[in-house]
């Protein structure tokens, strides 16, 4: 077996699963903060329990850029076709995009409630 191709398979892999590890973090501190807003006597376990998360959130950021860039390099042209190559980067645009304004409104969201 080719160990390039296993690490960029691999790579797809944590990209991926960062990305999910992202998602979660920050529903997490969500969850977790609306429980702190109902039981008072928990905010001081519950803001130390939520700063976890939102860092678990950030190092799984960080993955999901650098296995991003990762998946730059070993991008395939023209695997579907050059018709389908050209909507497939116009649609990865749009969605990185998308992806890049959701990180900023993730953490515009949960910092106030992470670090009152």
């Amino acid at each position: 077996m080719d160990l390039k191709k296993i690490l960029i398979v691999l790579n797809g892999f944590m990209h991926d699963f960062a990305a999910g590890i992202w998602l979660a973090a920050i529903a997490t501190i969500a969850l977790l903060h609306k429980a702190h807003l109902r039981e008072s006597g928990l905010t001081t376990a519950l803001n130390g329990i939520e700063r976890q998360f939102f860092w678990v959130s950030i190092t799984a950021m960080v993955v999901i850029m650098a296995t991003g860039a990762g998946r730059t390099f070993t991008y395939v042209e023209n695997w579907y076709g050059p018709d389908a190559e050209r909507i497939r980067r116009r649609m990865l645009v749009v969605k990185h995009v998308l992806l890049l304004a959701c990180f900023g409104a993730g953490y515009l969201w949960v910092w106030g409630r992470v670090f009152h």
